[in-house]
């Protein structure tokens, strides 16, 4: 039995593949066990370390409040570059030069920038040229540094999702009279949000994970900012370090999570509904799913 991908694994492959993964499996255990024995040769194992994050105080006064601004100065950015890169992403795909290439420009400058430098300069910005309070000025600044970056990159996963559509979508549309604005709302774009997905759902995992530039060089109080803080007054450096890494990867494994049921739905949502009309002597004539594909039969639309 094969696959498109792949032919299927034969008896002595099968055999392998369960060496190799015996073999894994035993190293991985060796790796933590190595680890385990060296945080304990160096008192990082000690009960008085771990303690406080069974306490609620290390949770309500550090690590809470340091979560809820990344989750706020996050959500902003995703709010902000989903649309602005749609945009931007669509507008590169323009048959008026005017508009294709100053967002080509835009896109690829943004793109080319370190988001960090993007930050500092925000801010910097802020500080000089508006009246934005000293308390609030780094979440703009992050906010503003995360959404010029990931709005560019999202820009261009835009543009390969559509033009990664075979081009007879266009060509159907353009024979039943739709305009562009028209071809590429209601037939490219819901179409091409599927394919798009794992790359966007990547993208707005480095939002979240990029959130903690702004607690390194701008003191903005988010979760990693809040490790320190912490750590400093528990004198538990790394449990503080293992502990906020755990939330990060909880956090991230849900919004992966989220996206996977979110694609499985998509998908099966575009599945043929298996409508069927009676035609004339009593004859059952499949019916053609809304959009520009064929008929169950395979004839044409």
């Amino acid at each position: 039995m094969t696959s498109v991908l792949y032919d299927a694994p034969g008896p002595r492959a099968k055999r392998r593949n369960i060496v190799y993964t015996a073999v894994f499996l035993a190293a991985l255990a060796l790796g933590i066990w190595w680890v385990l024995r060296t945080m304990a040769d160096h008192g990082q194992l000690e009960w008085s370390l771990w303690k406080p994050f069974t306490e609620a105080p290390a949770w309500t006064t550090y690590l809470l409040p340091g979560l809820g601004n990344t989750l706020k100065a996050a959500a902003l950015a995703m709010i902000i570059a989903l649309p602005l890169g749609a945009v931007f992403g669509i507008a590169r795909l323009s048959d008026h030069r005017w508009v294709r290439i100053p967002s080509g420009a835009v896109v690829e400058f943004f793109r080319a920038i370190p988001v960090l430098i993007l930050m500092l300069f925000a801010n910097e910005l802020y500080s000089s040229y508006t009246d934005i309070s000293s308390d609030v000025r780094p979440l703009y600044a992050v906010v503003t540094g995360l959404v010029l970056y990931n709005a560019s990159v999202l820009a261009e996963v835009v543009r390969a999702g559509i033009l990664s559509l075979p081009k007879g979508q266009s060509e159907a549309a353009k024979a039943i009279g739709l305009r562009k604005g028209q071809t590429m709302t209601n037939v490219l774009l819901p179409q091409s949000v599927t394919a798009m997905l794992p790359a966007l759902v990547s993208q707005l995992v480095v939002i979240v994970k990029d959130t903690a530039l702004g607690g390194a060089l701008l003191a903005f109080a988010e979760l990693l900012s809040a490790q320190g803080t912490l750590s400093a007054n528990y004198a538990n450096t790394i449990p503080s370090f293992i502990v906020v890494a755990l939330i990060f990867i909880v956090l991230n494994l849900i919004l992966t999570t989220f996206a996977s049921w979110l694609e499985g739905r998509l998908r099966r949502g575009k599945r043929s509904t298996g409508a069927v009309l009676t035609g004339p002597g009593g004859a059952e004539e499949p019916v053609a799913e809304p959009g520009l594909g064929k008929t169950d039969d395979g004839r044409g639309a």
